[in-house]
């Protein structure tokens, strides 16, 4: 049978469909119907914490289970084939508004529903022009997807995170130009006109692949995970608690809608290799970390064995030190580490003072006398995180003796020139 003999005859329904297209509306048959909750998530547990979605709005929901829970939305690419019939087959983007545009079905709102609804709403759309049509739909490319990190991390704030990952701190590494300009993903000081490239390995997931109908295919096709969110925000603190995070997700529309809340043990994927904490992560979703209220040393050790947090800190050493200024210590050093790359502390000294800006405005300021053992991450000796202050001040003496200096070496100088000046005459 000729391939064109399987469209009906049935031209009046032309307008009909243009007009849907137009309105936004769905025909009777598209009603919303509620489907059994399927989640893939490998999580601790799941909660819904908002109202499913209001009635109003009407979507093509399929009547069938839904085992993909990617949600699509505006700079999707989906490959679109319906069995024998080329013409109807191609790679498709969803525009800025949410919309496909596809051969003979024109327009059709497709934002909100998972790559299997999508399936099944285009073979309901087809069904009026091709007898039992059979279409195949699979993602092609995916959108860089916007994440808000927050809780304890380094930098908190929106994100848009794409399959393209890079390491922390490769940015300075391979536009740096700046002399003495250091490298806190590497270590190393940067050189004028020289980009520091070594030792860096390029991700697979960057690799470009052909292009299909000016659609770039098999480009991002990695959805980013909870870690590469993580490392995106800059890592994590010494308070970082990674026992507890949680994600929080829109739910499909064929689950009811709304948004559902998961808690991760994190701290798993870095210590054991547990990949089931690790989830991809969705456009819209919201990452918290939870605050420890005492510092983990052993676990900003095991973070800083990883590419997850920059493998350096930037410190500030001053006063009655042997080599003050800005120091750059590994990853999770503490307050003697930091006195001992200055050089030490000099025979005449007071108190060590150390300073912390929280980024909630307050202050962490402490003052103590150094000496015998204390462990790291304890009152006298804290773990380090970038920008913190460490100021060795003067003893009485040497306050005396700086004090003295200021006000006796005007005079000094002056006599000087007048001892000169009365042996030339």
């Amino acid at each position: 049978m000729n391939q064109r003999s399987r469209f009906l005859q049935r031209s009046a329904r032309v307008p009909a469909m243009a007009l849907i297209a137009l309105s936004g509306s769905w025909p009777a048959g598209l009603a919303q119907t509620q489907l059994p909750e399927q989640e893939t998530l490998q999580v601790t547990e799941t909660v819904t914490i908002t109202a499913p979605a209001p009635e109003g709005a009407a979507r093509p929901i399929p009547n069938a289970p839904i085992q993909d829970a990617y949600i699509l939305g505006p700079g999707d690419a989906v490959v679109v084939e319906l069995l024998d019939i080329p013409e109807y087959s191609g790679v498709f983007t969803i525009g800025p508004d949410g919309t496909l545009y596809l051969p003979r079905l024109r327009s059709l709102v497709v934002e909100g529903l998972t790559v299997e609804e999508l399936r099944y709403f285009l073979t309901r759309q087809f069904s009026a022009y091709v007898r039992d049509p059979q279409v195949f739909v699979s993602p092609a490319a995916y959108r860089p997807i916007r994440v808000y990190i927050g809780g304890e991390v380094a930098r908190p704030g929106y994100y848009y995170l794409s399959g393209k990952q890079g390491v922390v701190g490769l940015e300075e590494a391979t536009t740096s130009t700046n002399p003495g300009a250091t490298n806190l993903a590497t270590g190393q000081v940067g050189v004028a006109g020289r980009a520091t490239t070594a030792g860096i390995t390029s991700n697979p997931a960057n690799q470009i692949g052909p292009r299909i109908l000016g659609v770039q295919v098999n480009e991002a096709l990695r959805l980013p995970t909870v870690f590469d969110a993580l490392r995106t925000a800059g890592g994590v603190t010494p308070f970082s608690k990674l026992s507890e995070v949680s994600v929080t997700r829109k739910r499909p529309l064929s689950s009811g809608g709304g948004k559902m809340r998961t808690k991760l043990n994190f701290l798993t994927l870095i210590t054991e290799g547990n990949e089931s904490q690790n989830i991809r992560l969705f456009d819209g979703d919201t990452v918290v970390v939870a605050r420890s209220p005492v510092e983990l040393r052993e676990q900003i050790i095991k973070a800083g064995q990883t590419n997850l947090s920059p493998d350096f800190v930037q410190v500030f050493v001053t006063g009655r030190v042997r080599a003050p200024g800005s120091k750059v210590l590994p990853q999770g050093a503490s307050l003697d580490q930091a006195l001992a790359s200055a050089g030490g502390q000099k025979l005449i000294r007071g108190q060590v003072e150390f300073i912390r800006f929280n980024r909630d405005g307050t202050t962490d300021q402490r003052k103590f006398f150094v000496g015998g053992a204390n462990p790291a991450g304890s009152y006298k000796n804290p773990i380090l995180m970038a920008g913190d202050v460490v100021r060795v001040n003067d003893s009485p003496l040497s306050a005396t003796v700086t004090v003295l200096n200021e006000l006796t070496g005007p005079a000094v100088g002056v006599y000087s020139v007048y001892s000169l000046f009365r042996d030339f005459q």
